[in-house]
């Protein structure tokens, strides 16, 4: 698996979130990863543990995209993973290399990807992570819950 590959390109940042997609965290995150310097995003969306068979991931990517297309002054890819959102980004290593990560999380105290320690799994695929948290009142943007 390639991972962290240096390239001569724009960077290629993968961003994981599910319910914390559409937040402004999140896309000041991507736009301000933006702002230091070329980069290329692709938006994984883990199909939801609860229901992986629903349309949800898919319409959060509806949802968030337009909102991180803006923020990366350009298009953003999106893929929807294994509803193990470590499986996922192993997937996703796999097919392409990357040079960096953002986790979005909800906050640490409700955040099933936090209390399995995703963030430092992740790094240990031999990419650097980023971690965005959403604010602690923050709904999902699609359901409200």
């Amino acid at each position: 698996m390639e991972t962290g590959v240096p390239s001569s390109g724009p960077k290629h940042i993968l961003v994981v979130a599910h319910r914390t997609a559409a937040t402004p965290r999140l896309v000041e995150a991507v736009r301000e990863r933006r702002r230091r310097g070329p980069a290329r995003f692709t938006l994984l969306v883990p199909r939801p543990y609860w229901d992986p068979d629903t349309e949800e991931a898919a319409l959060t990517l509806e949802l968030a995209l337009p909102l991180l297309d803006e923020a990366a002054e350009g298009h953003v890819d999106g893929r929807i993973g294994d509803a193990d959102p470590l499986v996922a980004v192993r997937e996703a290593l796999e097919r392409e290399p990357v040079d960096e990560v953002i986790v979005s999380t909800l906050p640490a105290r409700v955040s099933r990807w936090l209390h399995r320690d995703l963030p430092s799994r992740v790094e240990q695929l031999g990419v650097p992570v980023t971690v965005v948290t959403a604010p602690a009142l923050m709904r999902h943007p699609v359901t409200g819950g």
